[in-house]
C-alpha cells in the first residue's frame, strides 16, 4: 500500500484531536522469550494502521495540524548485520509520508517540547504498559518551564475511542487483503482435511499436530506472515474445550476434528472455523448436530445486513439451535418448555455459551464498540436467569457497509444426565468471515465448503 493512504488515515485523525491536540502512538514493544531469544514480533495494530511501518521501538507523534513526526531506531551497521537493515530517520520522511523523523534515543529529549503549549495529550488508555507514565514524565517536564510561559496540556484523552471507529469501517485496500487472507486461510483448511481422510485410508498415525503443521504450511506458502492466533485443531472431545491448542492427541477413525485457524496477512486477520469427519465420513448423530449448526449459521447469514443490529444474527442463530436442541432430544420440553421459554431462561447455555461473532480486522478480535454511539445513555437493566446478576443492556451497534465480522455458532455436547449418549463428546463450530454491503454480507471465507455433503467429496480426492 503506498504512503498516501496512510497519509489520508493520519490526516483524518488530526482533524478529530481538536484545537491544540496532540496524539501520541507507539508500536509494540519487543518481548523476550527466554535468554537472549525474542519472540516474533509483530507491530502495534494501531501504529502500524496510520504508519505501515513495521520495524520495533518506534513512535508517532500526530498533531491537530496534521504534521506527523516519527521516532524510529537510527541507522547502526553493526546492529543490522545481525537484526537486518533499518529504515533510519533519514529515509523516513520519503518512504513513509511523514513530516520529520528522528532517532528513537531522542524521543525523551524532544517529546516536552512537542506537548508544549498543547491543550490536549491524546494516547492509547491501557495498550501499553508504563505508556501513562512515559507521558506523565514529558508533561512534568514541560511544567517545569511554565515559569517562562510554556504551557502545559490539562486534558488527557483516550486516543482508542477515534482510532476504533475509524479502524471498524473498512476500506476498499483493506477488503482486498482480507479477501486474499480468507483466500489463503480456505485453502490451508481444506488441505488439512485432505491430509486426515488420506493418512486413516493409508493406516497412518494421525495427529493433531500433523493438521497443523498442514495449515502453517499452506499460510506461509502463499505470503502469509504468520497466523492470527494460536490455531485450534481438537479432535473428538477436545472439540468441546471452546480454546483448545493443537496438541498431540490422536486423529480417530470415526469421530470429528475442530479446526479454527486463520492466517494474518499484511497485518490483517482471516477466522475460520470447520468441523469434519476425521475419516471423510458422517456419522448419523454427527450429521445431525452438524445440519442443526450449519442451519443456525445460515439464520444469521440471512439477518446480517446494512441497519440491522449486531446482536440480531446471534439472536437469529439461538432460535434455531433452541428449537433444534429441543427436536433432537438435547434439551427435555417437559422440563423446560417451549423454545420461548428455553431462550428466555437461556437453557441453551449448556451447549451454546459464546456469542456469535466478533468484529474482524488488524486484530482478530478487532477494535471498534458494540454499542451504537448515539444511543450510549439508552440504558435498561435485566436479571441473567443463570447468574442471577444484574445485567445493564445498551442498543447494540447497527451494522453498516464496510465492518467486518464474523459468524460463528456452535454445539459443544458433553456427557451429561439427560442428554443422548449419541451425540457425547461431539463439538461443532461453523464460523465464517463476512463483510456488510448494502444488500447484505458477503462471506470471504467460503473457498472451503460448509455443506456436508461437499465436504465428504472433497475429502474423498
Amino acid at each position: 500500500m503506498t504512503s498516501s493512504l496512510y497519509a489520508q488515515r493520519r490526516a483524518r485523525l488530526a482533524q478529530q484531536l481538536g484545537a491544540d491536540g496532540i496524539a501520541i502512538i507507539p508500536t509494540a514493544p519487543e518481548h523476550l522469550r527466554n535468554r537472549d531469544s525474542e519472540f516474533l514480533f509483530r507491530f502495534d495494530s494501531y501504529f502500524h494502521y496510520l504508519s505501515g511501518f513495521g520495524e520495533p521501538n518506534a513512535w508517532l507523534v500526530i498533531t491537530a495540524e496534521g504534521h506527523t513526526t516519527l521516532f524510529c531506531q537510527p541507522k547502526d551497521l553493526e546492529r543490522e548485520i545481525w537484526d537486518g537493515i533499518r529504515l533510519g530517520p533519514a529515509a523516513a520522511p520519503a518512504a513513509l509520508g511523514v513530516d520529520a523523523a528522528f532517532p528513537v534515543t531522542e524521543l525523551d529529549q524532544r517529546l516536552p517540547k512537542l506537548l508544549e503549549n498543547r491543550a490536549t495529550v491524546w494516547y492509547p488508555f491501557a495498550t501499553h504498559v508504563g505508556l501513562e507514565s512515559q507521558i506523565d514524565g514529558w508533561l512534568k517536564a514541560v511544567r517545569a518551564r511554565t515559569r517562562y510561559g510554556a504551557l502545559c496540556p490539562d486534558t488527557q484523552r483516550d486516543l482508542c475511542s477515534l482510532l476504533d471507529e475509524m479502524r471498524l469501517i473498512k476500506d476498499a485496500h483493506e477488503q482486498a487483503v482480507m479477501r486474499r487472507a480468507a483466500q489463503i486461510s480456505a485453502g490451508a483448511h481444506i488441505r488439512a482435511m485432505q491430509l486426515s481422510a488420506r493418512m486413516l485410508r493409508q493406516g497412518e498415525d494421525v495427529r493433531e499436530y500433523h493438521l497443523d503443521a498442514e495449515l502453517l504450511h499452506e499460510f506461509r506458502r502463499h505470503g502469509s506472515q504468520y497466523p492470527a492466533y494460536g490455531s485450534i485443531v481438537a479432535a473428538g472431545a477436545n472439540a468441546c474445550v471452546l480454546h483448545y491448542r493443537a496438541d498431540n492427541a490422536p486423529i480417530r477413525d470415526g469421530e470429528l476434528v475442530l479446526i479454527d485457524a486463520g492466517c494474518e496477512l499484511d497485518g490483517y486477520a482471516s477466522d475460520i472455523t470447520r468441523v469434519f469427519p476425521a475419516n471423510g465420513r458422517f456419522t448419523g448423530p454427527q450429521r445431525t448436530l452438524y445440519e442443526l449448526v450449519l442451519a443456525s449459521q445460515e439464520a444469521a447469514i440471512d439477518a446480517t445486513r446494512d441497519g440491522v443490529r449486531f446482536t440480531d444474527p446471534h439472536e437469529a442463530t439461538v432460535k434455531v439451535l433452541a428449537q433444534g436442541m429441543l427436536d433432537v432430544g438435547l434439551l427435555d420440553r417437559h422440563k423446560v418448555g417451549t423454545v420461548d421459554d428455553v431462550i428466555a431462561n437461556r437453557n441453551y447455555f449448556a451447549f451454546y455459551m459464546h456469542r456469535t461473532g466478533h468484529w474482524l480486522g488488524m486484530d482478530v478480535h478487532d477494535c471498534g464498540g458494540y454499542v451504537e454511539p448515539s444511543e450510549i445513555g439508552h440504558v435498561s437493566e435485566r436479571r441473567d436467569p443463570l447468574s442471577g446478576e444484574v445485567i445493564k443492556d445498551r442498543p447494540s451497534r447497527v451494522l453498516r457497509p464496510g465492518m467486518v465480522l464474523t459468524i460463528e455458532p456452535g454445539l459443544y455436547v458433553r456427557p451429561a444426565e439427560g442428554v443422548p449418549r449419541e451425540f457425547w463428546n461431539i463439538g461443532i463450530r461453523i464460523e465464517d468471515d463476512a463483510i456488510v454491503t448494502d444488500s447484505g454480507c458477503e462471506l470471504i471465507t467460503r473457498d472451503v465448503p460448509v455443506n456436508a455433503d461437499e465436504i465428504e467429496a472433497l475429502m474423498r480426492v
